[in-house]
């Protein structure tokens, strides 16, 4: 068998084994599909398309089939309804091959026509559909199974779990589905942040759940007088589920989890200490400790006996603690060198409107602060929060020190038109209450022999945020009176006759919601409507989004959009 070959690749007959294909329904892809089943590669076809395959393009494979004379070949055909991929248990992203196709850049881009439009909305209308069919047949499934297992009258293993989960809300209401636009909030996608997963999405190389960054082995040979240059090596790191520190600490501000880095290695340093310890006693290090009674030998021999069944546990540990150690210095070395606190507590409080105790020029224009990249966010935030409009004679002023700095100006450029055509004007409830407490600085390593040396950077503890999307999403799900989703559409597609504006508000508060952003997302977002659900008992919101992006590929497509 022809283990995972390409659709497109050049693949020799094998006449007397199956082939099982694992593909999209694309024309390119039904086209070859057409042309293997002409060409009798394989004995018999399984055919699992990732999305649902349409009826046209199903009958290309029936004639295909039936001019090669292999009708009976294909054996079976399936529609997975894969097309997306979950990298939470409440997030997810649509799993388009090519992500700039439903792209923000491609969505709002001023040459769009009305078929590219279309092509778009049906991808991700598609993409959708696959999550709401799995997520459906996943409780189905559960369902059964619970309901087969308490038929057994012996079997009471599950009648609490029963008890709680029939009663969920799941199945007795349906969930909310609020489909919102990015244009909604350009500022949060820009914004710098200080929880450790987003901090990881933004300043290092995070994609699907892995990171991969740089780390130094050793040096190169350099030329007499010249400074050694260290070599690099590529290392990479699964965070997933099965991470209990990551799960614990994912949204937890730096700090802390720099602090809880140092105190799980620690732990562990005591817990190998006290092992060699009980070694040495014991003489298994040839150490001579003296005469040692029976009833310290036995003693001895059942501590050292725990201790060495559960090392596989503590070598997970360590592993664990070296994984974190070395992903949250590489992080500290970007929050050092760029005065990342610096812009994360003046973009907090440029949103909240609170007051600012230094110009936006004087960041922009220190040399020591931050990337071009990081002052073109930082001012792209004051721009489009700004509750009155910017002169052009100020915006003339940032846009030179801008340029001093060595920033590309499309982005500005796109957002001033943006601005200009929008209906979403910027005002103070845009962006809710959020904003940082300061608690001074690091002025030391946080103790004795500590990993990480944060003197300089700021202490900030966070506040509850209220990011519009969360305070939309709540306000829509508790039916408070917001004015600001006065205007939204309302559709209910059990509701098979009747116009859109005859039908029927709900009136009793949602227990269950879906959030799912059109023109990309960001662990930002993510993480305020985890924080605003946590705050809400019974209640569960789950995120999605077109693309998930950071700030570094955003600021690309706007740049992209703002070129003339």
């Amino acid at each position: 068998i022809q283990y995972g070959r390409l659709l497109h690749s050049d693949r020799d007959p094998i006449p007397d084994v199956p082939a099982i294909y694992f593909v999209m329904p694309t024309e390119e892809n039904i086209d070859r599909i057409c042309q293997d089943l002409r060409s009798q590669l394989y004995e018999s076809y399984y055919f699992n398309f990732i999305s649902a395959i349409s009826r046209s393009k199903l009958e290309d494979i029936a004639s295909a089939a039936l001019s090669a004379n292999a009708i009976t070949q294909v054996t079976k055909v399936f529609d997975q309804y894969l097309n997306f991929i979950t990298l939470e248990e409440d997030m997810f992203i649509l799993g388009n091959q090519n992500k700039e196709f439903i792209s923000y850049h491609a969505i709002n881009k001023p040459d769009i026509m009305d078929t590219e439009m279309e092509a778009i909305m049906d991808t991700i209308v598609d993409s959708l559909f696959c999550f709401f069919v799995t997520l459906v047949s996943l409780f189905q499934k559960l369902d059964k199974k619970l309901r087969e297992n308490l038929r057994d009258a012996r079997n009471s293993l599950f009648f609490f779990f029963f008890f709680l989960f029939f009663i969920s809300p799941l199945f007795n209401q349906r969930p909310l589905f609020v489909l919102a636009d990015r244009n909604l909030d350009l500022a949060t996608p820009l914004h710098h942040t200080w929880t450790y997963q987003a901090l990881i999405h933004d300043v290092l190389d995070f994609h699907l759940n892995r990171v991969s960054m740089d780390e130094s082995v050793g040096s190169e040979s350099s030329p007499a007088g010249a400074r050694p240059k260290k070599k690099k090596n590529k290392k990479s790191y699964d965070l997933t589920s099965a991470d209990m520190f990551w799960q614990k600490h994912k949204g937890s501000p730096f700090p802390e989890v720099a602090e809880s880095v140092q105190e799980e290695l620690d732990t562990y340093r005591a817990q190998e200490d006290e092992v060699k310890r009980l070694k040495s006693i014991m003489g298994l290090e040839g150490e001579d400790e003296g005469p040692i009674s029976s009833i310290s030998m036995s003693d001895n021999t059942a501590k050292l006996t725990s201790a060495v069944s559960s090392l596989p546990e503590l070598l997970e540990k360590k592993r664990l603690i070296d994984l974190h150690t070395n992903v949250a210095t590489a992080v500290l070395d970007h929050i050092k060198s760029r005065k990342l606190d610096v812009y994360f507590e003046y973009e907090e409080k440029l949103m909240s409107k609170s007051t600012l105790e230094e110009s936006l020029l004087d960041i922009i224009s220190d040399p020591d602060a931050g990337t071009p990249e990081d002052k073109m966010r930082l001012f792209l935030i004051f721009y489009i929060t700004a509750q009155q409009p910017t002169s052009e004679t100020d915006l003339d002023q940032y846009k030179k020190a801008l340029l001093d700095t060595g920033c590309d100006l499309s982005p500005v450029n796109y957002i001033k038109q943006w601005k200009a055509f929008t209906k979403i004007a910027a005002t103070p409830s845009n962006y809710g209450n959020s904003g940082v407490k300061p608690m001074g600085l690091f002025s030391r390593v946080m103790n004795s022999g500590s990993q990480f040396v944060m003197e300089g950077v700021k202490h900030l503890v966070l506040k509850q945020h209220e990011l519009r999307v969360s305070r939309i999403e709540f306000g829509v799900l508790m039916i408070y009176d917001l004015q600001e989703t006065d205007d939204y559409r309302y559709f209910d597609p059990k509701m098979l006759r009747g116009s859109e504006s005859s039908i029927p508000r709900n009136k009793n508060p949602f227990q269950e919601a879906i959030v799912f952003m059109v023109g990309g997302g960001n662990y930002v977002e993510y993480q305020n409507l985890v924080d605003y659900t946590k705050a809400k008992p019974g209640k569960r919101v789950l995120y999605g989004c077109s693309e998930l992006f950071n700030a570094g590929q955003f600021i690309k497509q706007l740049s992209s959009l703002g070129q003339k």
